[in-house]
């Protein structure tokens, strides 16, 4: 087929950039999934783990709280760990308004998730300047309920749709520890995957599992998801953590973080006051501070 010429005499380079007339134009932009101009949300962090106990929730509270306090980003953290450690990190206790479960539940049942329904679920908290979406206990009865449900693998991603929840920087999804529908939930609504691993003795024995989960994903229901990076955490001394770290960078190169958490009773003690790390004189305050900057990089 002979190529077209353009007939207009008040084009520049610049504006047939996109014009089917024009030599090396690019594709017409996919209309079954079209981008949203009014998102303000730039990435969907996935915190995800193969186990409990590595300081997911830790990392995934004070990530969020130094790209706000430190970096000036708008942050929402959203809580879909049944064990609501995050929630109690916040600072929630039950206000009579609506959590996470509740917002599945509408989901599951066939109800309107409406933005100012989903609103109603979002509170702030004040020592890490960060908004956020609570869970509590019932969450684990909505299993049920999603494996039955219409596209039940997109519910989070519907709650936290562009329409929804507008004006964030960045949104950080605490994920429960175990291969479940919450999980898939959590990786089909995200960009990128954050995942803490401790530098222990079979620390890696779930990554294999976790992994396997985050191709499936990719391959067949977000294409978009890509690896954030591995972060080494509880990083002490022994003999045991160097060698745990050391195979970690042999085995994801690149992927690791280059800041790794220490193990250290600050951790425990931010979680009691609620005082987000980098707003103390501590050693882990000032490595959280610098993983903030290195996800604003990778981002």
């Amino acid at each position: 087929m002979a190529e077209k010429s353009c007939s207009s005499t008040g084009c520049t380079k610049e504006s047939c950039a996109g014009c089917p007339s024009a030599k090396g134009a690019q594709k017409p932009q996919n209309m079954l999934a079209p981008a949203n101009p009014k998102s303000h949300i730039h990435k969907v962090i996935g915190v995800v783990s193969g186990k409990g106990g590595v300081g997911k929730s830790t990392s995934a509270f004070n990530l969020g709280a130094c790209l706000a306090l430190k970096q000036g980003k708008r942050v929402l953290l959203a809580d879909i760990d049944p064990q609501a450690n995050l929630s109690e990190y916040l600072g929630y206790e039950p206000d009579g308004l609506p959590t996470m479960t509740q917002l599945v539940m509408t989901a599951c049942t066939g109800g309107q998730l409406t933005p100012d329904i989903v609103r109603t679920a979002i509170r702030h908290c004040e020592s890490a300047d960060v908004d956020y979406i609570p869970a509590d206990i019932n969450l684990a009865n909505s299993e049920t309920l999603m494996s039955t449900a219409l596209s039940r693998e997109t519910i989070l991603r519907r709650i936290l749709s562009e329409e929804n929840v507008k004006g964030y920087d960045f949104i950080i999804i605490d994920c429960l520890p175990s291969l479940s529908t919450l999980l898939i939930n959590a990786l089909t609504a995200a960009d990128k995957v954050l995942i803490p691993v401790q530098t222990q003795k079979f620390s890696l024995d779930g990554l294999q599992a976790l992994d396997n989960l985050y191709q499936q994903i990719k391959g067949a229901i977000n294409p978009k998801l890509s690896m954030l990076g591995v972060l080494p955490t509880m990083v002490d001394r022994t003999k045991v953590s160097r060698e745990s770290l050391a195979e970690l960078n042999e085995k994801y190169g690149e992927m690791v973080f280059e800041t790794s958490i220490s193990k250290s009773v600050e951790a425990a003690k931010s979680s009691v006051s609620r005082v987000p790390l980098c707003m103390t004189d501590s050693k882990l305050g000032t490595e959280y501070e610098r993983l903030a900057m290195e996800v604003l990089e990778r981002c």
